[in-house]
């Protein structure tokens, strides 16, 4: 697997269209069970398009989770102001509402890690980051709400966020939604 170069990462409308279309597949139907020609197919791009900006499928489903964390962190990033506790409140009840909408299919960094078991992959890598980034979050607002361990804490929290994007897929929406809203309640009290 090669890494991304300046070029690639440059956006075009080709490569647009084949990270949509993969997206959409690979959150819908999972990584390993779309292949190259279908999205080559449904992107509608020419093979040499597809390579010249994915060397390979494993180029494509990284920059997938790359590109999931992105629209996560410009999703918190448009959350209205408020206090470190209103925010941290706010990110888990849009992860609430999202997760009990009739389009959630799981969180796309835990569904494609089950189908990339070696942490040392470089899809698990960028999804290593993603979390790296989700719990600093976690701990950048505990710290700034004055939690007296903000560390320790980020970690439940990202260990709650965990239960929270697998229990909509597995349990009543309703039910996981107040449990998460009762632990997270729970859990910033002390």
């Amino acid at each position: 697997m090669s890494g991304e170069t300046l070029k690639e990462r440059r956006s075009s409308p080709a490569r647009d269209r084949v990270l949509q279309t993969a997206a959409r597949l690979f959150y819908r139907e999972g990584v390993h069970t779309v292949g190259i020609d279908r999205i080559i197919a449904e992107a509608g791009v020419a093979k040499a398009t597809f390579y010249h900006h994915f060397p390979s499928k494993d180029d494509l489903v990284r920059a997938y989770v790359t590109e999931q964390g992105a629209l996560q962190r410009a999703a918190v990033a448009a959350m209205p102001e408020g206090s470190p506790r209103e925010r941290l409140m706010a990110i888990f009840a849009f992860m609430t509402e999202f997760g009990a909408g009739p389009a959630y299919r799981g969180c796309p960094f835990v569904n494609t890690a089950a189908e990339y078991p070696d942490p040392a992959h470089p899809v698990r890598q960028a999804i290593a980051e993603h979390r790296r980034w989700t719990r600093d979050l976690y701990r950048d607002l505990l710290a700034g709400d004055g939690h007296p361990d903000a560390e320790r804490t980020a970690d439940i929290l990202l260990l709650l966020r965990d239960g929270l994007v697998v229990g909509f897929d597995l349990d009543d929406p309703a039910t996981v939604g107040t449990a998460v809203q009762e632990a997270l309640s729970r859990v910033l009290a002390g």
